[in-house]
């Protein structure tokens, strides 16, 4: 599960990253193709974000997370970067 979560939470920060990149890159350049890829990236988005969070739900439970440890790793999902450095300093070696 814990592998599982590491992987989403990689393809969520890289989904959060190109949507930040459409947002501040694509949409100056071309109107027309921000808006082609604004509903996919969102939805990718969006999928793999309610995803961690839940996924960061079972493994509390599961592993008997402290609350702070909890909180810290839901707080990275919305901060840019925030989840790759969660897996490096808040979870465990799995690969």
């Amino acid at each position: 599960m814990l592998k599982l979560f590491k992987i989403i939470g990689f393809l969520e920060g890289v989904s959060y990253l190109v949507l930040f990149f459409n947002m501040l890159v694509i949409k100056n350049i071309s109107m027309h193709w921000y808006k082609i890829f604004l509903f996919p990236i969102g939805l990718a988005h969006g999928l793999l974000f309610i995803s961690y969070i839940v996924l960061a739900i079972v493994l509390k439970m599961e592993q008997n997370w402290s609350v702070k440890k909890f909180a810290l790793i839901c707080l990275a999902s919305i901060l840019p970067f925030g989840t790759f450095y969660s897996e490096k300093h808040w979870l465990p070696k799995v690969f």
